[in-house]
């Protein structure tokens, strides 16, 4: 359940991104996964392909980098970096 709740409140950040930018689509995110997360690289991936679909997000790249710090507030979770978008209008 944890990893849903970060999923879910990661994409409502990107879409509000998206959705001040007037964009028509993301076509990148950049995060940083905090060593606690539970999430590697390749697991976060998956769970953002699920979190996005049918969302303006979907398809977007991901680069997604571990942060090895045991201690802050971002070791549990998941801290977005940069939102790239489209706007094909």
């Amino acid at each position: 359940m944890h990893e849903r709740a970060l999923m879910d409140d990661l994409v409502r950040k990107v879409l509000a991104v998206a959705e001040a930018e007037g964009a028509s689509s993301v076509s990148r995110i950049r995060v940083r996964l905090g060593a606690l997360s539970h999430f590697t690289p390749e697991h976060f991936v998956e769970h953002w392909v699920d979190a996005s679909r049918g969302t303006l997000a979907e398809g977007a790249a991901v680069d997604a980098a571990m942060d090895e710090r045991l201690d802050g507030e971002a070791a549990q979770g998941v801290v977005l970096e940069s939102v790239e978008v489209r706007d094909e209008s």
